[in-house]
């Protein structure tokens, strides 16, 4: 199973039918004959062409021009970015799958671009819920193994895998979407100063040493999942005196 991106550069020339584009691979492996989605579009990728010579794939890292045929070409912009799909969709059982394995790190789908596609269904209103909620777990699992696969330290992968949990409980509820106590509890425990003294240094950050002001950056990065998670936090009085300190520093922060 192949997920491809490519990263659309410029369109040379577009109708109806299609049209031809110069793009560069930011994930996977492009071929010839397969089938790209730009929102609910798709659009096929007919033919591809590296140094004026037709060829049949091109990978990560490279660029290209490309005949993509669909009406959507036409309205492709400079940086959007087009996803590979088989002609039927992804299919999430075999998705849940995959990731329940643990698979090489270099098999396909790779974790980063599973992420994005897992974030992008389950914020999907078409959707039942139970499915959103799915796909929802599919993309914290991602995004949990691309922190792994990139050597990301915690403090630095908390905000992202924050963002999906946290839109879990806005969506679904305390319960089905997570737990919001013990996610604040993990949050908190990356935090190495208190606010007090977050706020002292933040008085002086242009002093500091390049990777205390990153620390601080990375601290303040956390704040508003904290935030976001304060009305879930009723019968936790200690939990909800800590958050509102952090509230309160955040702005401060550089």
């Amino acid at each position: 199973m192949s997920i491809a991106e490519l990263q659309v550069y410029s369109v040379e020339e577009a109708d109806v039918t299609g049209g031809v584009c110069v793009v560069r691979c930011v994930g996977g492996v492009a071929r010839a004959g397969q089938v790209y989605a730009a929102g609910e579009s798709r659009m096929g990728l007919r033919r591809i062409e590296r140094y004026g010579r037709a060829v049949r794939c091109f990978d990560a890292g490279h660029t290209a021009r490309v005949h993509l045929t669909g009406a959507m070409v036409a309205l492709l912009s400079r940086g959007q970015v087009l996803t590979s799909v088989p002609p039927a969709g992804h299919t999430l059982a075999d998705l849940e799958a995959w990731l329940a394995t643990g698979p090489p790190l270099d098999d396909e789908p790779q974790p980063r671009t599973l992420r994005v596609l897992a974030g992008v269904r389950m914020r999907d209103d078409r959707l039942p819920e139970a499915i959103r909620l799915r796909w929802g777990r599919v993309a914290l699992a991602a995004a949990e193994r691309c922190a792994r696969a990139e050597g990301t330290p915690d403090l630095l992968r908390a905000p992202e895998l924050a963002r999906v949990q946290v839109y879990l409980i806005e969506r679904f509820g305390p319960g089905r979407g997570g737990d919001p106590v013990a996610l604040c509890r993990e949050l908190l425990a990356l935090i190495d100063l208190t606010p007090e003294q977050a706020a002292a240094q933040a008085g002086a950050w242009r002093d500091l040493p390049h990777h205390r002001i990153r620390h601080l950056r990375r601290l303040k990065a956390l704040v508003p999942w904290l935030t976001a998670l304060r009305p879930h936090l009723a019968h936790e009085a200690a939990l909800t005196a800590a958050v509102d300190a952090w509230t309160r520093t955040g702005p401060r922060l550089p």
